[in-house]
């Protein structure tokens, strides 16, 4: 009986002394191939020795864009939260679905007839998801009806949002963020405030007033009545204190202004996502009829224009090629729910996020993803939950270089060094020196504890190569930036 439980215990400790080496080797990110490569060992040397990543996770993939061969990886397979790099599939999966050359669209309806100088019936203002309309489009609809001859609308005015369903949040959205404009409502008739195209947010304009003890002078763009401002901000002297807060209040479109400005002050410029984006795009299209002297008998409200309605004008927004440049140089969240629920509506008749979702898993395995290794609840990333292994998001930026469409794509991610907020992007501050500058295309990304950086490099020897970064369990996830730049600026040097 001791024989055999010897036996045993020899077997066990010559089983260990095999099996923790090797889990031990795969929690360092040493490939077996690569073990001995100088690459390896400085990654290696920065992942499991840098103070900032003490307690946290570090998914790193590395490919040659030439073949496709995995390099290095470190947990490379470990399911991690992507930030806004789940941008990078939803991007991919929208080009597939929809094509670079696709528009969307605004519609002026009406259920009624135009006779001479009267329009007599309802007016619809119908949206189908366009995050980049702005009021000057309002603008030129209502001059294309004054172009008509109509000067009087008898009729309601009336918004149709109808064309996406009426859920305006993805569904791990935090409370906090609502008010936020990387947090605004999702409506398939929606406006945004100027060319940054946060879509269902009015920008406050903050200055201080004519003297000292005065309320601050406050604006906001575009101008509308959909939107209370309720100013409690004093001007102070010149240098004094320059402390402003700006707060919506829940379910409504009252904005609380507190705090001061000091005379000659820079102004304070903050955008506010208001609360049902349609009812404000309504609100300021009904002040673009009456800049065109269009007077109208009847009531706003919202509503779903009905079948037969005739088409009074449409508006066609850019094409997908051009919007991705603000969608992913800025990084806009709004415009990555659009992309799901427009791929719901026109791939599953149903704009919505869980038939939109669906596309994107339909769409990915065609570039060698495994959806099944995926957790994707909406499409900027911006969920908690949304889980992506670093090795798939690899695997899609390599295989999407054979696609027609790969121009686009590439030239939708941020350029590091770049100056121009539209060439550099969220990465026009970062790794402003050689080799790194102008030779790295990637995606950043950054929620509470997380930090991510995927994308393109063309190192100082002339090759091409594939990187996913991927920080989670930061303390301090804008701490993630710094080790994303040291890893990016070794890949560069090689």
């Amino acid at each position: 009986m001791k024989k055999e439980v010897k036996i045993v215990l020899v077997t066990l400790v010559i089983a260990f002394s095999v099996i923790i080496p090797f889990f031990h080797e795969k929690e360092e990110g040493v490939k077996a191939d690569e073990a001995g490569s100088p690459l390896a060992h400085e990654l290696n040397t920065l992942l499991n020795n840098d103070p900032l990543l003490q307690g946290a996770l570090a998914g790193v993939s590395i490919r040659s864009a030439d073949t496709g061969n995995l390099l290095y990886d470190h947990i490379g397979d470990l399911r991690l939260r992507p930030a806004s790099n789940m941008k990078l599939l939803t991007s991919a999966a929208a080009l597939a679905a929809l094509g670079e050359d696709y528009r969307f669209k605004t519609e002026l309806l009406t259920d009624g007839s135009i006779k001479g100088k009267i329009l007599k019936g309802n007016l619809y203002l119908k949206g189908k998801g366009d995050p980049t309309l702005l009021e000057k489009d309002l603008d030129n609809m209502a001059k294309k009806l004054k172009d008509r001859g109509v000067k009087l609308i008898y009729g309601n005015l009336i918004s149709d949002d109808s064309w996406y369903d009426d859920s305006r949040y993805s569904m791990d959205l935090p409370w906090s963020d609502e008010m936020e404009y990387y947090g605004a409502q999702i409506s398939a008739l929606t406006l945004s405030p100027n060319e940054d195209y946060d879509a269902g947010t009015v920008i406050v304009n903050i200055n201080g007033g004519e003297s000292a003890g005065k309320a601050a002078s406050i604006e906001l763009t575009p101008k509308t009545d959909y939107v209370k401002i309720v100013n409690n901000a004093k001007t102070v002297a010149e240098g004094g204190t320059k402390k402003v807060s700006i707060v919506r209040e829940h379910g409504t479109n009252t904005i609380t202004v507190e705090g001061t400005i000091p005379l000659k002050a820079a102004p304070v410029k903050k955008w506010i996502a208001v609360w049902e984006p349609s009812g404000y795009t309504l609100d300021v299209f009904k002040d673009s009829l009456e800049e065109q002297g269009i007077k109208i008998i009847g009531k706003e409200k919202k509503g779903t224009a009905p079948e037969g309605a005739q088409n009074v004008n449409t508006h066609e927004s850019m094409s997908l090629n051009e919007m991705f440049v603000p969608f992913m140089k800025l990084s806009n969240n709004t415009h990555a729910e659009h992309l799901v629920k427009e791929m719901g509506k026109v791939v599953k008749e149903e704009g919505s996020w869980s038939k939109g979702l669906e596309v994107i898993k339909e769409e990915l395995p065609k570039y060698g993803v495994n959806v099944k290794t995926l957790v994707l609840r909406d499409g900027s990333g911006l969920s908690h939950v949304d889980l992506i292994p670093p090795n798939e998001i690899t695997k899609l930026l390599y295989s999407v270089q054979d696609e027609e469409w790969f121009s686009s794509y590439l030239n939708s991610l941020p350029v590091a060094g770049a100056s121009d907020r539209m060439v550099g992007g969220t990465l026009r501050n970062r790794l402003k020196h050689a080799p790194a500058m102008g030779n790295i295309r990637a995606k950043t990304g950054s929620i509470s504890t997380v930090s991510s950086l995927s994308g393109y490099v063309k190192t100082k020897s002339g090759d091409n190569l594939i990187f996913s970064i991927m920080l989670n369990n930061m303390v301090d996830a804008s701490k993630g930036k710094e080790i994303e730049d040291k890893i990016a600026t070794i890949l560069a040097n090689q």
